[in-house]
């Protein structure tokens, strides 16, 4: 019987004419073989968190949970080779094992490190790169079945293309990643007037190691999020003050909130409010990968946009407007994080220092006509998309926003010139 794999927010689901596991490169090598002998496409399903299209075939798909293990550890330079499958979560905690973290982490960590790496996830820190910065070297299976390494000395455009590649050049099979020395992190989440924050965000950003911020379209609050290094050792939260404040409020309260909303439109800015204002002051000190993260069980759908930075405040207060002036219903807050440039071909924030402002709607209710209205904005500012997020760009006006968009393509052509590994959602984004 057919296996159907769908995606975490539940939206985007396929069943594929073949799905495997391998459990070692030489099994990927094969599955990719007998794919291209029987005419199939391939594509790869991490952890599902990607609300795009870009997992879905009726081709092959593999699945590398299976493969997940760390290989080599060489604390003495920062080197860790892990296979593709393991996710950041658990890669944190192997990490942690030897003295070593991720320089920067997003707020969800249960992606594969590959899913992480394509999509170009990020964290925030004005001074620090998205993740894919980490890769010193990707191994891959092309489309002939042939494994390759691909590192800055020997293949530079190979690795500067496949650090981000929305899965369109092979197969990811494992990551030597360049970590930091453990770390401990002061969390420091409050809520601030909007106004003070917004004249000051470039002196906030540029203070602390990671500065972020959520707002609801209809609060005049900003809910910040500062973490900073400190000396100090970790103090974990106990179990019943994690499950008051991460799951009873930050999930399950907030997941109602949602429904309410959902069912009741115009009690919506009064809910924001309600939100904003009960969102108290929390401290926490823990290891970076513990304070980094949160746990998230509330479904929704996102779009996130990477525009220059010096266009921050315009932009998100564009976004606000966008709620009361055209009406739309948005129990979801806006969110606002900062990243340094990139050499990543593919890499949204790519030759720049860059805002990314994230639109969010709740499962079960319309989403199009909001993202289309933000997306609107952030092209205005020169933004390009998240690619594991929803947007509506094409590859003909994608091309121009990205000053190697050639260079990527040149390596495409020879990685996989057979085009075995694309879908429609690629072909749409990338180029036939």
């Amino acid at each position: 019987m057919a296996e159907t794999w769908t995606n975490w927010a539940r939206e985007q689901t396929c069943t594929p004419a073949a799905f495997e596991q391998p459990g070692s490169v030489a099994e990927v090598a094969s599955a990719v073989r007998a794919a291209a002998s029987a005419g199939r496409a391939v594509r790869v399903a991490g952890s599902g968190h990607s609300f795009t299209p870009c997992v879905l075939t009726s081709g092959t798909l593999l699945s590398l949970r299976r493969m997940d293990r760390v290989l080599d550890v060489d604390r003495d330079a920062g080197l860790v080779r892990v296979e593709a499958g393991i996710t950041l979560n658990a890669c944190s905690e192997a990490l942690a094992e030897h003295g070593l973290a991720f320089e920067n982490l997003g707020d969800i960590d249960v992606q594969s490190i590959a899913g992480a790496t394509a999509t170009g996830t990020h964290g925030t820190g004005a001074r620090l790169r998205n993740l894919s910065s980490a890769l010193h070297a990707v191994e891959l299976v092309t489309g002939d079945g042939e494994v390759v390494e691909l590192d800055e000395a020997t293949d530079p455009d190979g690795w500067r293309a496949a650090r981000v590649s929305v899965g369109a050049l092979g197969v990811v099979t494992a990551v030597t990643l360049r970590a930091v020395p453990a770390f401990t992190l002061r969390g420091v989440d409050e809520p601030r007037p909007l106004s003070e924050v917004l004249p000051r965000l470039d002196e906030l950003a540029d203070a602390h190691d990671h500065f972020e911020f959520f707002t609801f379209p209809h609060s005049p609050l900003a809910l910040t999020r500062t973490n900073t290094r400190v000396d100090e050792a970790p103090r974990p939260r106990g179990r019943v003050s994690a499950w008051l404040r991460e799951d009873l409020l930050t999930n399950h309260a907030f997941d109602l909130a949602c429904r309410v909303g959902r069912a009741r439109p115009s009690w919506i800015p009064r809910i924001n409010r309600v939100l904003s204002r009960g969102s108290g002051r929390s401290v926490r000190v823990d290891r970076s990968y513990r304070i980094f993260s949160s746990p998230r069980s509330v479904r929704f759908t996102e779009m996130e946009y990477a525009i220059p930075r010096a266009h921050a405040r315009e932009a998100i207060e564009a976004a606000r407007a966008l709620v009361p002036d055209r009406g739309f219903a948005v129990p979801f807050p806006l969110e606002l994080r900062f990243v340094a440039g990139d050499d990543a071909f593919l890499s949204p924030a790519g030759g720049r220092d860059t805002c990314y402002i994230a639109a969010h709607m709740y499962e079960g209710m319309e989403w199009e006509p909001y993202l289309r209205a933000v997306e609107e904005i952030m092209v205005g500012f020169g933004g390009r998309p998240h690619w594991g997020k929803r947007h509506f760009r094409t590859a003909a006006d994608l091309a121009p926003a990205y000053p190697d968009w050639d260079r990527f393509q040149a390596v495409r052509d020879r990685l996989d010139p057979q085009r075995t590994f694309t879908n429609p959602y690629v072909a749409e984004v990338l180029g036939p």
